[in-house]
Protein backbone atom coordinates (compact mmCIF):
# COMPACT_ATOMS: atom_id res chain seq x y z
CA UNK A 1 0.00 0.00 0.00
CA UNK A 2 2.23 2.27 0.94
CA UNK A 3 6.27 2.21 0.40
CA UNK A 4 8.18 -1.03 -0.03
CA UNK A 5 8.28 -4.38 1.79
CA UNK A 6 10.48 -4.92 5.02
CA UNK A 7 11.64 -8.26 3.14
CA UNK A 8 14.01 -9.08 -0.27
CA UNK A 9 12.33 -10.67 -2.77
CA UNK A 10 15.03 -13.24 -2.24
CA UNK A 11 14.25 -13.33 1.93
CA UNK A 12 14.64 -16.81 3.43
CA UNK A 13 12.53 -16.95 6.36
CA UNK A 14 10.07 -14.92 8.67
CA UNK A 15 12.01 -12.83 11.03
CA UNK A 16 10.29 -13.49 14.14
CA UNK A 17 9.93 -17.54 13.04
CA UNK A 18 13.07 -20.13 13.89
CA UNK A 19 14.00 -22.01 10.61
CA UNK A 20 15.69 -24.81 12.58
CA UNK A 21 12.41 -24.96 15.07
CA UNK A 22 12.10 -28.77 16.69
CA UNK A 23 9.43 -30.81 14.34
CA UNK A 24 6.85 -32.80 16.26
CA UNK A 25 5.12 -33.30 18.88
CA UNK A 26 1.62 -32.40 20.25
CA UNK A 27 0.25 -28.93 21.65
CA UNK A 28 -2.98 -28.95 22.89
CA UNK A 29 -4.70 -25.37 23.55
CA UNK A 30 -7.99 -24.50 25.81
CA UNK A 31 -10.79 -21.98 24.68
CA UNK A 32 -13.76 -21.19 26.10
CA UNK A 33 -16.97 -21.89 24.52
CA UNK A 34 -18.63 -24.13 22.13
CA UNK A 35 -18.77 -25.19 18.34
CA UNK A 36 -21.25 -26.78 15.80
CA UNK A 37 -19.44 -26.03 12.28
CA UNK A 38 -17.17 -26.46 10.68
CA UNK A 39 -17.61 -24.26 7.51
CA UNK A 40 -15.63 -20.79 8.46
CA UNK A 41 -16.59 -18.77 5.60
CA UNK A 42 -20.50 -19.04 5.96
CA UNK A 43 -23.02 -16.12 7.94
CA UNK A 44 -24.54 -19.15 9.92
CA UNK A 45 -22.53 -20.58 12.60
CA UNK A 46 -20.00 -17.63 12.43
CA UNK A 47 -19.76 -17.99 16.43
CA UNK A 48 -19.83 -21.15 16.76
CA UNK A 49 -17.30 -22.64 13.61
CA UNK A 50 -14.67 -24.47 15.15
CA UNK A 51 -11.38 -22.49 15.59
CA UNK A 52 -8.06 -22.86 13.79
CA UNK A 53 -9.54 -23.94 10.44
CA UNK A 54 -9.34 -20.20 8.80
CA UNK A 55 -9.35 -16.32 9.54
CA UNK A 56 -8.05 -17.31 13.10
CA UNK A 57 -5.40 -14.65 14.46
CA UNK A 58 -4.52 -16.86 17.38
CA UNK A 59 -4.43 -20.17 16.12
CA UNK A 60 -3.34 -19.18 12.00
CA UNK A 61 -4.83 -20.77 8.99
CA UNK A 62 -4.43 -24.73 9.70
CA UNK A 63 -6.67 -25.68 7.05
CA UNK A 64 -7.69 -23.19 4.60
CA UNK A 65 -5.37 -20.66 3.61
CA UNK A 66 -4.98 -17.53 1.16
CA UNK A 67 -3.41 -16.12 -2.14
CA UNK A 68 -0.77 -14.28 0.11
CA UNK A 69 -0.31 -13.96 3.45
CA UNK A 70 -0.23 -11.08 5.31
CA UNK A 71 2.71 -10.08 7.60
CA UNK A 72 2.15 -9.70 11.03
CA UNK A 73 5.67 -7.84 11.15
CA UNK A 74 4.42 -4.75 8.62
CA UNK A 75 1.33 -3.04 8.32
CA UNK A 76 0.37 -3.58 4.76
CA UNK A 77 2.64 -5.88 3.35
CA UNK A 78 1.60 -9.04 2.22
CA UNK A 79 3.58 -11.98 0.51
CA UNK A 80 2.88 -14.71 -2.21
CA UNK A 81 1.40 -17.94 -0.63
CA UNK A 82 -0.85 -19.89 -3.15
CA UNK A 83 -0.35 -17.15 -5.56
CA UNK A 84 3.24 -17.26 -7.24
CA UNK A 85 3.16 -13.69 -8.83
CA UNK A 86 0.88 -10.68 -8.84
CA UNK A 87 0.21 -8.18 -11.04
CA UNK A 88 -1.57 -4.58 -11.07
CA UNK A 89 -1.15 -1.58 -12.73
CA UNK A 90 -1.05 2.00 -11.25
CA UNK A 91 -4.35 2.70 -10.73
CA UNK A 92 -5.25 -0.62 -9.40
CA UNK A 93 -7.95 -1.61 -11.79
CA UNK A 94 -6.93 -4.72 -11.73
CA UNK A 95 -4.92 -7.46 -10.24
CA UNK A 96 -3.95 -11.00 -11.53
CA UNK A 97 -2.24 -13.53 -9.64
CA UNK A 98 -0.73 -16.31 -10.77
CA UNK A 99 -1.12 -19.35 -9.05
CA UNK A 100 1.81 -21.79 -7.79
CA UNK A 101 1.93 -25.03 -9.97
CA UNK A 102 3.14 -26.80 -7.08
CA UNK A 103 -0.19 -26.05 -4.90
CA UNK A 104 -2.58 -28.19 -4.38
CA UNK A 105 -5.10 -29.13 -1.50
CA UNK A 106 -4.64 -31.96 1.17
CA UNK A 107 -5.71 -34.67 -0.61
CA UNK A 108 -3.51 -33.89 -3.43
CA UNK A 109 -5.98 -32.49 -6.16
CA UNK A 110 -4.32 -29.30 -7.62
CA UNK A 111 -4.91 -25.51 -6.84
CA UNK A 112 -6.70 -24.36 -10.10
CA UNK A 113 -8.24 -21.43 -10.83
CA UNK A 114 -11.13 -22.77 -11.22
CA UNK A 115 -11.31 -23.39 -7.35
CA UNK A 116 -10.91 -19.50 -7.44
CA UNK A 117 -13.90 -19.05 -9.45
CA UNK A 118 -15.67 -21.35 -7.47
CA UNK A 119 -14.64 -19.85 -4.10
CA UNK A 120 -15.59 -16.18 -5.67
CA UNK A 121 -18.97 -17.53 -6.52
CA UNK A 122 -19.39 -19.37 -3.09
CA UNK A 123 -18.67 -16.06 -0.92
CA UNK A 124 -20.71 -14.05 -3.26
CA UNK A 125 -23.68 -15.79 -2.50
CA UNK A 126 -23.27 -17.62 0.59
CA UNK A 127 -20.52 -15.98 2.84
CA UNK A 128 -20.46 -13.32 5.46
CA UNK A 129 -21.56 -10.03 4.30
CA UNK A 130 -17.19 -8.75 4.80
CA UNK A 131 -16.40 -11.39 1.81
CA UNK A 132 -19.48 -9.95 -0.13
CA UNK A 133 -18.41 -6.51 0.18
CA UNK A 134 -14.61 -6.97 -0.62
CA UNK A 135 -15.69 -8.63 -4.14
CA UNK A 136 -17.88 -5.90 -4.75
CA UNK A 137 -15.60 -4.02 -6.63
CA UNK A 138 -14.45 -7.24 -8.96
CA UNK A 139 -16.84 -6.49 -11.94
CA UNK A 140 -14.97 -9.13 -14.05
CA UNK A 141 -13.35 -12.50 -13.44
CA UNK A 142 -11.62 -14.42 -15.92
CA UNK A 143 -8.99 -17.43 -16.04
CA UNK A 144 -6.10 -16.81 -17.90
CA UNK A 145 -3.98 -19.30 -19.44
CA UNK A 146 -3.50 -22.54 -17.00
CA UNK A 147 -2.61 -21.20 -13.69
CA UNK A 148 -3.93 -17.53 -14.07
CA UNK A 149 -6.67 -15.79 -12.41
CA UNK A 150 -8.00 -12.06 -13.31
CA UNK A 151 -10.02 -9.95 -11.31
CA UNK A 152 -11.04 -6.53 -12.80
CA UNK A 153 -12.50 -3.52 -10.63
CA UNK A 154 -15.03 -0.60 -11.40
CA UNK A 155 -14.26 2.54 -10.52
CA UNK A 156 -15.60 1.78 -7.06
CA UNK A 157 -12.16 -0.28 -6.57
CA UNK A 158 -9.88 1.31 -4.20
CA UNK A 159 -5.79 1.12 -3.73
CA UNK A 160 -6.43 -1.66 -1.32
CA UNK A 161 -8.80 -3.57 -3.35
CA UNK A 162 -6.22 -6.08 -4.62
CA UNK A 163 -4.74 -6.79 -1.06
CA UNK A 164 -9.28 -7.84 0.13
CA UNK A 165 -8.70 -9.81 -2.95
CA UNK A 166 -5.30 -11.75 -1.68
CA UNK A 167 -6.60 -12.27 1.54
CA UNK A 168 -10.13 -14.42 0.53
CA UNK A 169 -9.25 -18.36 0.70
CA UNK A 170 -9.17 -20.80 -1.62
CA UNK A 171 -11.74 -23.42 -1.49
CA UNK A 172 -11.79 -26.94 -3.46
CA UNK A 173 -14.57 -26.98 -5.87
CA UNK A 174 -14.50 -30.86 -5.89
CA UNK A 175 -15.04 -30.95 -2.06
CA UNK A 176 -18.24 -29.04 -1.28
CA UNK A 177 -21.77 -29.37 -2.81
CA UNK A 178 -22.99 -25.82 -3.66
CA UNK A 179 -26.45 -27.15 -3.13
CA UNK A 180 -25.51 -27.58 1.35
CA UNK A 181 -22.72 -24.53 0.95
CA UNK A 182 -24.82 -22.06 3.17
CA UNK A 183 -25.50 -25.26 6.02
CA UNK A 184 -23.61 -25.40 9.13
CA UNK A 185 -21.50 -28.87 8.73
CA UNK A 186 -19.65 -31.10 10.87
CA UNK A 187 -18.15 -32.93 8.34
CA UNK A 188 -13.98 -32.25 8.17
CA UNK A 189 -13.55 -29.93 5.26
CA UNK A 190 -10.51 -30.16 2.95
CA UNK A 191 -8.27 -27.48 2.54
CA UNK A 192 -4.51 -26.33 1.06
CA UNK A 193 -2.93 -25.57 4.81
CA UNK A 194 -0.54 -27.29 6.66
CA UNK A 195 -3.26 -29.20 8.86
CA UNK A 196 -5.88 -31.61 8.05
CA UNK A 197 -9.10 -31.98 10.53
CA UNK A 198 -8.07 -35.78 12.10
CA UNK A 199 -10.55 -35.93 14.77
CA UNK A 200 -14.14 -33.92 15.35
CA UNK A 201 -16.00 -34.36 18.63
CA UNK A 202 -18.79 -31.42 18.58
CA UNK A 203 -18.92 -28.81 21.13
CA UNK A 204 -15.78 -30.47 22.79
CA UNK A 205 -12.81 -30.84 20.86
CA UNK A 206 -11.03 -30.71 17.23
CA UNK A 207 -7.75 -32.45 16.39
CA UNK A 208 -5.92 -31.43 13.73
CA UNK A 209 -3.00 -33.52 11.93
CA UNK A 210 0.42 -31.87 10.38
CA UNK A 211 0.01 -33.10 6.42
CA UNK A 212 3.59 -34.80 5.90
CA UNK A 213 2.91 -33.87 1.71
CA UNK A 214 1.79 -29.95 2.92
CA UNK A 215 2.72 -28.67 -0.54
CA UNK A 216 4.28 -24.97 0.73
CA UNK A 217 6.43 -26.79 3.69
CA UNK A 218 9.48 -25.28 2.29
CA UNK A 219 8.28 -21.83 1.30
CA UNK A 220 10.09 -19.22 3.14
CA UNK A 221 7.07 -17.86 4.46
CA UNK A 222 6.49 -21.04 6.07
CA UNK A 223 9.87 -22.27 7.49
CA UNK A 224 9.60 -22.40 11.26
CA UNK A 225 6.15 -21.65 11.18
CA UNK A 226 3.41 -24.40 12.20
CA UNK A 227 5.96 -26.81 13.68
CA UNK A 228 3.87 -29.28 15.36
CA UNK A 229 2.57 -32.82 14.68
CA UNK A 230 -0.58 -32.54 16.56
CA UNK A 231 -2.92 -29.27 17.60
CA UNK A 232 -5.68 -30.26 19.84
CA UNK A 233 -8.23 -27.44 20.62
CA UNK A 234 -10.53 -28.16 23.52
CA UNK A 235 -13.25 -26.51 24.66
CA UNK A 236 -14.97 -25.90 27.66
CA UNK A 237 -18.49 -24.05 29.07
CA UNK A 238 -16.51 -22.52 32.15
CA UNK A 239 -13.06 -20.61 32.62
CA UNK A 240 -12.54 -22.19 35.93
CA UNK A 241 -12.21 -25.59 34.68
CA UNK A 242 -10.21 -24.58 31.30
CA UNK A 243 -7.66 -22.60 33.91
CA UNK A 244 -7.61 -26.09 35.95
CA UNK A 245 -6.88 -27.80 32.77
CA UNK A 246 -3.99 -25.89 32.38
CA UNK A 247 -2.67 -26.36 35.76
CA UNK A 248 -2.76 -30.36 35.15
CA UNK A 249 -0.75 -30.24 31.83
CA UNK A 250 -4.58 -30.63 29.92
CA UNK A 251 -3.72 -27.58 28.31
CA UNK A 252 -0.04 -26.38 27.31
CA UNK A 253 -0.75 -22.49 26.45
CA UNK A 254 -2.86 -19.97 28.64
CA UNK A 255 -3.30 -16.58 26.80
CA UNK A 256 -4.05 -14.32 29.82
CA UNK A 257 -5.80 -11.44 29.57
CA UNK A 258 -7.62 -10.77 33.43
CA UNK A 259 -5.20 -8.72 35.32
CA UNK A 260 -6.92 -10.38 38.68
CA UNK A 261 -6.54 -14.08 37.11
CA UNK A 262 -2.27 -13.29 36.71
CA UNK A 263 -1.97 -11.68 39.72
CA UNK A 264 -3.73 -14.13 41.80
CA UNK A 265 -4.07 -18.06 40.38
CA UNK A 266 -0.26 -18.81 39.55
CA UNK A 267 0.90 -19.71 42.30
CA UNK A 268 0.31 -23.51 42.13
CA UNK A 269 3.40 -26.38 41.97
CA UNK A 270 4.63 -26.20 38.26
CA UNK A 271 4.85 -22.17 38.16
CA UNK A 272 7.18 -22.34 41.65
CA UNK A 273 9.04 -25.09 39.88
CA UNK A 274 9.71 -23.59 36.58
CA UNK A 275 7.31 -26.03 34.74
CA UNK A 276 4.84 -23.62 33.75
CA UNK A 277 6.50 -20.20 32.70
CA UNK A 278 4.61 -16.78 32.52
CA UNK A 279 5.33 -14.08 29.93
CA UNK A 280 4.87 -10.76 28.73
CA UNK A 281 5.30 -9.40 25.48
CA UNK A 282 5.00 -5.96 23.94
CA UNK A 283 3.03 -5.23 21.05
CA UNK A 284 3.61 -2.33 18.96
CA UNK A 285 -0.36 -3.00 17.60
CA UNK A 286 -3.14 -0.25 18.76
CA UNK A 287 -4.79 -1.88 21.46
CA UNK A 288 -8.66 -3.33 20.85
CA UNK A 289 -11.66 -0.79 21.43
CA UNK A 290 -13.75 -2.99 23.76
CA UNK A 291 -16.49 -0.69 25.15
CA UNK A 292 -20.30 -0.99 25.82
CA UNK A 293 -21.74 -0.73 21.93
CA UNK A 294 -25.15 1.66 22.00
CA UNK A 295 -27.61 -0.07 18.99
CA UNK A 296 -28.45 3.62 17.72
CA UNK A 297 -30.94 1.86 15.79
CA UNK A 298 -33.29 1.83 19.28
CA UNK A 299 -35.02 4.67 19.81
CA UNK A 300 -33.46 5.71 23.00
CA UNK A 301 -30.04 5.55 21.95
CA UNK A 302 -30.76 7.72 18.26
CA UNK A 303 -29.62 10.64 19.91
CA UNK A 304 -26.03 11.24 20.65
CA UNK A 305 -26.17 13.53 23.42
CA UNK A 306 -27.92 10.83 25.41
CA UNK A 307 -25.13 8.68 24.30
CA UNK A 308 -22.56 11.30 25.66
CA UNK A 309 -23.96 11.36 28.55
CA UNK A 310 -24.42 7.17 29.20
CA UNK A 311 -20.85 7.58 28.30
CA UNK A 312 -19.83 9.28 31.21
CA UNK A 313 -20.95 7.07 33.89
CA UNK A 314 -18.67 3.97 33.57
CA UNK A 315 -16.64 4.50 36.41
CA UNK A 316 -13.60 3.03 35.19
CA UNK A 317 -11.02 4.41 38.19
CA UNK A 318 -13.57 2.38 40.83
CA UNK A 319 -13.54 -0.92 38.47
CA UNK A 320 -9.90 -0.66 37.92
CA UNK A 321 -9.14 -0.44 41.20
CA UNK A 322 -11.90 -2.88 42.72
CA UNK A 323 -11.99 -5.64 40.22
CA UNK A 324 -8.93 -5.48 38.10
CA UNK A 325 -6.15 -4.52 40.67
CA UNK A 326 -5.06 -1.44 39.08
CA UNK A 327 -4.12 -3.63 35.91
CA UNK A 328 -5.79 -1.68 32.75
CA UNK A 329 -5.78 1.71 31.22
CA UNK A 330 -8.78 3.32 30.17
CA UNK A 331 -9.19 3.58 26.49
CA UNK A 332 -10.15 6.50 24.51
CA UNK A 333 -9.13 6.04 20.66
CA UNK A 334 -10.34 3.52 18.17
CA UNK A 335 -6.64 3.19 17.62
CA UNK A 336 -4.99 3.56 21.00
CA UNK A 337 -1.48 3.77 21.64
CA UNK A 338 -0.19 4.36 18.49
CA UNK A 339 0.14 6.92 15.89
CA UNK A 340 -3.26 6.25 14.09
CA UNK A 341 -4.43 7.77 17.53
CA UNK A 342 -6.16 11.16 17.71
CA UNK A 343 -6.12 11.45 21.66
CA UNK A 344 -3.82 14.23 22.66
CA UNK A 345 -2.87 15.64 19.21
CA UNK A 346 -4.53 18.89 17.77
CA UNK A 347 -6.00 18.00 14.52
CA UNK A 348 -3.67 19.13 11.84
CA UNK A 349 -3.94 21.30 8.78
CA UNK A 350 -4.91 18.31 6.27
CA UNK A 351 -7.02 16.62 8.94
CA UNK A 352 -9.00 20.10 9.33
CA UNK A 353 -9.13 19.66 5.42
CA UNK A 354 -11.17 16.46 5.96
CA UNK A 355 -13.71 17.47 8.63
CA UNK A 356 -14.56 20.83 7.40
CA UNK A 357 -17.50 19.73 4.95
CA UNK A 358 -18.40 17.63 9.12
CA UNK A 359 -17.56 20.25 10.61
CA UNK A 360 -21.02 19.70 13.60
CA UNK A 361 -19.62 16.51 13.59
CA UNK A 362 -16.67 16.55 15.65
CA UNK A 363 -16.42 17.73 19.32
CA UNK A 364 -13.73 21.03 20.06
CA UNK A 365 -12.54 18.76 22.14
CA UNK A 366 -11.85 16.37 19.90
CA UNK A 367 -10.52 18.37 17.51
CA UNK A 368 -8.22 20.48 19.69
CA UNK A 369 -6.84 17.27 21.42
CA UNK A 370 -8.20 17.67 24.50
CA UNK A 371 -10.46 15.42 24.79
CA UNK A 372 -10.40 12.36 27.66
CA UNK A 373 -12.48 10.00 29.00
CA UNK A 374 -14.14 10.65 32.15
CA UNK A 375 -11.90 10.30 35.08
CA UNK A 376 -13.88 9.89 38.44
CA UNK A 377 -12.73 9.87 42.19
CA UNK A 378 -13.02 5.88 41.90
CA UNK A 379 -15.33 6.27 44.78
CA UNK A 380 -18.18 4.55 42.56
CA UNK A 381 -20.48 7.59 43.13
CA UNK A 382 -18.47 10.73 42.07
CA UNK A 383 -20.91 13.50 42.82
CA UNK A 384 -19.36 15.71 40.77
CA UNK A 385 -19.43 13.67 37.45
CA UNK A 386 -22.86 12.29 38.23
CA UNK A 387 -23.78 16.34 37.98
CA UNK A 388 -22.56 16.56 35.01
CA UNK A 389 -23.72 13.46 33.74
CA UNK A 390 -27.00 14.67 34.79
CA UNK A 391 -26.72 18.03 33.13
CA UNK A 392 -26.02 16.62 29.94
CA UNK A 393 -29.54 14.25 29.82
CA UNK A 394 -31.44 17.60 30.89
CA UNK A 395 -30.04 18.96 27.63
CA UNK A 396 -31.22 16.06 25.61
CA UNK A 397 -34.38 16.71 27.54
CA UNK A 398 -34.29 14.29 29.98
CA UNK A 399 -35.13 15.60 33.77
CA UNK A 400 -34.74 13.35 37.24
CA UNK A 401 -38.34 12.76 38.56
CA UNK A 402 -38.59 11.12 41.78
CA UNK A 403 -35.90 8.47 41.37
CA UNK A 404 -36.43 7.62 37.88
CA UNK A 405 -34.44 9.77 34.74
CA UNK A 406 -37.42 10.54 32.64
CA UNK A 407 -37.39 11.12 28.69
CA UNK A 408 -38.76 14.01 26.78
CA UNK A 409 -42.10 11.53 26.10
CA UNK A 410 -42.39 11.22 29.94
CA UNK A 411 -41.09 7.77 29.87
CA UNK A 412 -38.32 6.06 31.89
CA UNK A 413 -35.06 5.63 30.93
CA UNK A 414 -34.80 2.28 30.86
CA UNK A 415 -32.25 -0.43 28.64
CA UNK A 416 -30.81 -4.33 28.61
CA UNK A 417 -27.02 -4.97 28.29
CA UNK A 418 -26.90 -8.23 26.75
CA UNK A 419 -23.85 -10.74 27.89
CA UNK A 420 -22.58 -14.02 26.70
CA UNK A 421 -19.93 -14.85 29.66
CA UNK A 422 -19.04 -13.83 33.72
CA UNK A 423 -16.50 -11.58 33.08
CA UNK A 424 -18.53 -9.75 30.52
CA UNK A 425 -21.75 -9.94 33.26
CA UNK A 426 -19.46 -8.29 36.29
CA UNK A 427 -18.39 -5.53 33.62
CA UNK A 428 -22.06 -5.04 33.06
CA UNK A 429 -23.15 -5.12 36.39
CA UNK A 430 -20.33 -2.48 37.67
CA UNK A 431 -21.61 -0.25 34.84
CA UNK A 432 -25.11 -0.61 35.98
CA UNK A 433 -24.25 -0.10 39.47
CA UNK A 434 -23.37 3.77 38.55
CA UNK A 435 -26.38 4.46 35.93
CA UNK A 436 -28.33 3.16 38.73
CA UNK A 437 -27.45 6.28 40.77
CA UNK A 438 -29.35 8.51 37.75
CA UNK A 439 -32.44 6.43 38.61
CA UNK A 440 -31.29 4.64 34.99
CA UNK A 441 -32.84 1.40 35.13
CA UNK A 442 -30.65 -1.47 33.14
CA UNK A 443 -30.92 -5.22 32.87
CA UNK A 444 -28.26 -7.54 32.20
CA UNK A 445 -29.12 -10.88 30.34
CA UNK A 446 -26.78 -13.76 30.03
CA UNK A 447 -27.05 -16.33 27.00
CA UNK A 448 -25.37 -18.91 25.44
CA UNK A 449 -23.17 -18.76 22.22
CA UNK A 450 -26.06 -20.04 20.34
CA UNK A 451 -28.46 -17.40 21.30
CA UNK A 452 -25.77 -14.17 21.56
CA UNK A 453 -25.01 -15.06 18.02
CA UNK A 454 -28.44 -15.02 16.67
CA UNK A 455 -29.10 -11.93 18.63
CA UNK A 456 -25.96 -9.72 17.98
CA UNK A 457 -26.65 -11.06 13.96
CA UNK A 458 -30.20 -9.62 13.46
CA UNK A 459 -29.08 -6.58 16.15
CA UNK A 460 -31.90 -7.64 18.38
CA UNK A 461 -30.08 -5.57 21.31
CA UNK A 462 -30.34 -3.04 23.25
CA UNK A 463 -26.31 -2.69 24.24
CA UNK A 464 -23.36 -5.38 24.19
CA UNK A 465 -19.97 -5.68 25.08
CA UNK A 466 -18.23 -5.34 21.53
CA UNK A 467 -14.30 -5.47 20.71
CA UNK A 468 -13.35 -3.71 17.67
CA UNK A 469 -9.40 -5.07 16.50
CA UNK A 470 -7.27 -2.47 15.87
CA UNK A 471 -4.42 -2.68 13.26
CA UNK A 472 -1.88 -0.26 11.91
CA UNK A 473 -3.12 -1.36 8.82
CA UNK A 474 -7.10 -0.10 8.78
CA UNK A 475 -8.70 -0.28 5.51
CA UNK A 476 -11.90 -1.56 3.64
CA UNK A 477 -13.06 -4.05 6.70
CA UNK A 478 -13.86 -0.26 8.48
CA UNK A 479 -17.15 -0.27 5.69
CA UNK A 480 -17.89 -3.65 7.26
CA UNK A 481 -18.06 -2.53 10.80
CA UNK A 482 -19.10 1.73 10.53
CA UNK A 483 -20.29 2.03 6.85
CA UNK A 484 -23.77 2.81 6.06
CA UNK A 485 -23.61 0.30 3.41
CA UNK A 486 -22.99 -2.39 6.48
CA UNK A 487 -26.20 -0.83 8.63
CA UNK A 488 -28.48 -3.28 7.82
CA UNK A 489 -26.97 -6.24 6.53
CA UNK A 490 -27.52 -8.98 9.23
CA UNK A 491 -24.17 -10.35 10.39
CA UNK A 492 -22.10 -7.87 9.85
CA UNK A 493 -20.02 -5.83 12.17
CA UNK A 494 -21.64 -2.70 12.54
CA UNK A 495 -23.20 -3.37 15.84
CA UNK A 496 -23.31 0.36 16.70
CA UNK A 497 -25.83 0.68 13.02
CA UNK A 498 -23.63 3.84 12.77
CA UNK A 499 -24.83 5.78 9.22
CA UNK A 500 -22.74 8.92 9.20
CA UNK A 501 -21.97 10.44 5.69
CA UNK A 502 -18.90 11.84 7.95
CA UNK A 503 -17.67 8.27 8.30
CA UNK A 504 -18.11 7.13 5.03
CA UNK A 505 -16.30 9.75 3.60
CA UNK A 506 -13.24 9.31 5.78
CA UNK A 507 -12.97 5.35 4.90
CA UNK A 508 -12.62 5.99 1.47
CA UNK A 509 -9.77 9.23 1.91
CA UNK A 510 -8.18 5.86 3.75
CA UNK A 511 -8.44 3.14 1.56
CA UNK A 512 -7.62 5.95 -1.23
CA UNK A 513 -4.32 7.45 0.78
CA UNK A 514 -0.91 7.63 -1.42
CA UNK A 515 1.35 8.90 1.14
CA UNK A 516 1.62 7.79 4.71
CA UNK A 517 1.33 11.62 5.80
CA UNK A 518 -2.12 11.62 3.56
CA UNK A 519 -2.80 7.95 5.47
CA UNK A 520 -2.49 8.75 9.35
CA UNK A 521 -4.33 12.08 8.58
CA UNK A 522 -7.57 9.93 7.48
CA UNK A 523 -6.93 7.91 10.11
CA UNK A 524 -6.74 10.20 12.76
CA UNK A 525 -10.00 12.15 11.59
CA UNK A 526 -11.68 8.97 11.31
CA UNK A 527 -10.48 8.50 14.56
CA UNK A 528 -12.16 12.05 16.17
CA UNK A 529 -15.10 11.22 13.99
CA UNK A 530 -15.48 8.10 15.79
CA UNK A 531 -14.72 9.25 19.53
CA UNK A 532 -17.16 12.37 19.16
CA UNK A 533 -20.08 10.16 17.76
CA UNK A 534 -20.14 8.38 21.19
CA UNK A 535 -21.22 5.19 19.55
CA UNK A 536 -19.22 3.12 22.61
CA UNK A 537 -18.54 3.71 26.19
CA UNK A 538 -15.00 2.82 26.00
CA UNK A 539 -13.72 0.52 28.73
CA UNK A 540 -10.14 -0.48 28.98
CA UNK A 541 -7.49 -2.17 27.72
CA UNK A 542 -3.91 -4.14 28.81
CA UNK A 543 -0.80 -2.12 28.15
CA UNK A 544 1.24 -5.85 26.86
CA UNK A 545 0.11 -9.10 26.04
CA UNK A 546 0.29 -11.55 28.98
CA UNK A 547 0.97 -15.55 28.17
CA UNK A 548 1.25 -19.08 30.53
CA UNK A 549 2.84 -21.63 29.12
CA UNK A 550 4.44 -24.90 30.17
CA UNK A 551 8.16 -24.91 29.93
CA UNK A 552 8.13 -27.21 27.33
CA UNK A 553 6.58 -24.74 24.76
CA UNK A 554 9.18 -22.42 23.48
CA UNK A 555 9.08 -19.45 20.58
CA UNK A 556 11.64 -17.52 19.04
CA UNK A 557 13.72 -14.59 20.57
CA UNK A 558 12.23 -11.82 17.90
CA UNK A 559 8.29 -10.82 18.51
CA UNK A 560 6.62 -9.65 15.32
CA UNK A 561 5.12 -6.05 15.25
CA UNK A 562 2.06 -7.31 16.35
CA UNK A 563 3.35 -9.71 19.38
CA UNK A 564 3.79 -12.95 20.31
CA UNK A 565 2.79 -15.50 17.21
CA UNK A 566 1.38 -19.09 18.51
CA UNK A 567 2.10 -20.22 14.95
CA UNK A 568 5.81 -20.12 15.46
CA UNK A 569 5.86 -21.95 18.50
CA UNK A 570 7.32 -25.41 18.96
CA UNK A 571 7.62 -28.33 21.52
CA UNK A 572 11.38 -28.50 23.17
CA UNK A 573 10.69 -32.12 23.62
CA UNK A 574 9.45 -32.54 19.59
CA UNK A 575 8.12 -36.32 19.38
CA UNK A 576 6.72 -36.31 22.85
CA UNK A 577 2.92 -36.06 23.63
Amino acid sequence: MQGEPALPADFQTLPYANPDAPQGGTVRYCVFGNFDNLNPVIVRGALTTARGIWFDKEFGNLVFEPLMQRSPDEPFTMYGLIAKTIETDEKRSFVEFQLDPAAKFSDGTPITPEDMLFTVRMLREYGRPLYANWLRPAVKIEKVGDHGIRFTFDETADRETPLLIAGLPVLPEHAFDEKTFEQTTLKPVIGSGPYVIADVRPGQEITYEKNPDYWAKDLPIRKGMFNYDKIVIDYYRDTNAQFEAFKKGNCHVYPEGDPNHWRTAYDFPAVRDGRVVKESFESGAPANMLGFVFNTRREIFADRKVRKALSMLFDFEWANKNLYYGAYKRTGSFFQSSELSALGRPASDKEKALLKPFAGDVDPDVMDGSYAPVVTDGSGSDRKVLRAALKAFQEAGYELKGRRLVGPGGKPLSFEILVQSPEQAKMAEAYKSTLSRLGIAVGTRLIDDSQYQARKDSFDFDMIIGAYSASLSPGAEQVYRWGSKSNDINGSFNYAGASDPAIDALINKIVTARSREDFVAAVRAYDRVLISGYYVVPLFHLPEQRLARWSFIQHPEKTALYGYQLPAFWRADAGKN
